[in-house]
């Protein structure tokens, strides 16, 4: 698990991110983003239903139905996703949980943290699933 993301959101990303790479509108039911990833289907299926609320993912019920991207790949940013699933909260509060930290009241580690926590936002808020889509088709194909 990562510092910063849930394993649900972790999953988000990568189950996102493999619908990416994939050709516009083909639809993909939870069992086969479940193999693909390499991780349990009911969980696949929770994180997806989260994405499709909002808006991120799209479902088509039925005995044909699954998922698929709602949005164009340049029009993703992971953020987006994070957001769906996490929020915000991990770049808004003390990675130590101390209440009231703040550059005026930093906690032990505020002055080495933030730097990395700006960062790791704005890496987030740029990349779209469009830039990654090579790294990301290198990644999926040898799990």
């Amino acid at each position: 698990m990562t510092v910063l993301f849930s394993k649900k959101c972790e999953l988000g990303l990568q189950a996102v991110l493999f619908l990416s790479i994939k050709k516009k509108k083909l639809i993909f039911n939870a069992t086969e983003v479940s193999n693909e990833l390499k991780v349990p289907k009911e969980f696949v299926s929770k994180v997806l239903q989260i994405l499709t609320d909002s808006g991120i993912v799209g479902s088509k019920k039925g005995k044909n139905g699954g998922f698929y991207l709602a949005k164009r790949p340049s029009d993703i940013r992971l953020i987006d996703i994070v957001k769906a699933i996490d929020g915000l909260s991990a770049f808004e509060t003390c990675v130590l949980g101390f209440p009231g930290c703040s550059h005026n009241e930093p906690c032990p580690v505020h002055d080495k943290w933030g730097p990395i926590r700006e960062n790791a936002l704005k890496m987030l808020e740029e990349q779209t699933l469009e830039q990654l889509k090579e790294k990301t088709l290198n990644k999926i194909l040898n799990l």
